[in-house]
């Protein structure tokens, strides 16, 4: 009996240990797959939604809030998960709060009784029907990013344990880096739009005083050449030349107006601005377009979409005019199930990708566009055999 107790006793533990193993690794798998979900995703207000979310299924909790921190000292709520959370967003926390404190001192902790502990701001801890908490500060490189608040394991025992805690700590860890790359590239995003607008401001300008200012410099030079006219031969060569340098302003004026927002897109759709647009550019010297739109006669998408598409092949005829030196430009665009899809093709030069920094060609706001819209852009390039560039765009 006593062989078989410690043989049964044996048996026990290494079950007990294979589960242990089994529960660590599930979680290890769960924790790798919300790490790269976590640091895929770079709009600020989803990546916190996501968090949230994952993080609840990953300890088991009913619900968790996440806080980021105000000018004032105060934390307001950016993200809620779980029933009956949503109303919380937006609320903001004093100061004085656990959640607060927990963000200066840099330590989580694990609250048994959120009634008994007097730094709980009881307002949210309420309204969250919390009765237990893990509070855990996301901090990268010693610079606060936010709080994270989870309430009530889920189970008889609403009380979170200490690998609860171990595990929202790493967690919490990444999820610090990823909020801190969204605000980065949010920020990189509004500094490259500026100056991608400035750039705008100053083409515009510049045409503006060279061709449009000389121009009508040449209007005014041609009406006081008729009216100083000493025969009506005079006057009439005067009036065709003014008649020329008007028509010609005119398709000056025009183009810059179709740059600046063509009112064939608005009016019409994507597929006739396209064909302007190619056709813009042949009559301009530029490579032969040849397009091919796969959407019903009539048939628009969303504004932003068609915006998103429109200006991204603007800035890929304008590369192919600039650095191709190609002869023909295919542009195909197809509405799939759940997306669509547009192709450049040109049979110019090519480009190497591993000698062309990101920031040129336009590349910054063509990505930039697409990612407006939720798209992926991809490239492809190699010197001498042309470009193909696809963006796929999802529609809901």
């Amino acid at each position: 009996m006593t062989l078989l107790a410690a043989q049964t006793g044996i048996t026990i533990e290494k079950v007990q240990i294979h589960e242990g193993l089994v529960h660590w690794l599930h979680q290890l798998e769960a924790l790798n797959e919300l790490t790269v979900g976590v640091l895929e995703e770079r709009d600020l207000s989803r990546l916190l939604e996501l968090v949230a979310r994952r993080l609840r299924e990953l300890i088991r909790a009913r619900r968790v809030l996440i806080s980021l921190p105000l000018a004032s000292g105060d934390l307001r709520v950016a993200a809620a998960d779980g029933e009956g959370v949503a109303a919380l967003v937006g609320y903001v926390v004093p100061s004085e709060s656990k959640a607060s404190r927990v963000l200066a001192r840099g330590r989580s902790e694990r609250i048994d009784s959120l009634l008994e502990d007097p730094e709980v701001d009881q307002v949210s801890a309420r309204r969250a029907g919390g009765l237990t908490a893990l509070v855990v500060p996301l901090i990268f490189h010693d610079k606060p990013i936010g709080v994270i608040s989870a309430y009530n394991k889920d189970g008889p025992d609403p009380r979170f344990t200490d690998d609860d805690l171990r595990l929202a700590e790493v967690f919490g860890t990444r999820a610090a880096l990823a909020v801190h790359l969204s605000e980065r590239v949010a920020r990189e995003t509004f500094n490259a739009i500026l100056e991608a607008e400035e750039a705008e401001r100053k083409r515009i300008a510049r045409e503006l005083h060279d061709e449009t200012g000389s121009a009508l410099s040449g209007i005014l030079l041609s009406l006081t050449a008729i009216d100083q006219a000493a025969t009506l031969r005079e006057a009439r060569q005067a009036s065709a030349a003014l008649q020329e340098t008007a028509r010609t302003t005119l398709e000056h004026v025009g183009r810059l107006a179709f740059d600046l927002r063509p009112s064939t897109l608005d009016d019409f759709g994507l597929g006739p601005a396209l064909e302007a647009l190619g056709a813009g550019l042949e009559e301009q010297g530029g490579p032969e377009v040849k397009l091919n739109v796969g959407l019903a006669a009539g048939e628009r998408l969303p504004t932003r979409v068609e915006t998103a598409l429109f200006r991204i092949t603007q800035e890929a005829l304008t590369n192919v005019v600039k650095h191709a030196d190609a002869k023909i430009v295919h542009i195909t665009f197809s509405r799939q199930e759940r997306s669509v899809v547009l192709t450049i093709d040109d049979d110019g030069c090519g480009f190497s990708r591993a000698q062309v920094p990101s920031d040129r060609f336009g590349l910054v706001g063509m990505r930039e566009r697409t990612a407006s819209v939720n798209g992926a852009l991809d490239i492809e390039s190699h010197r001498g055999s042309g470009t193909r560039l696809t963006v796929e765009i999802p529609i809901s």
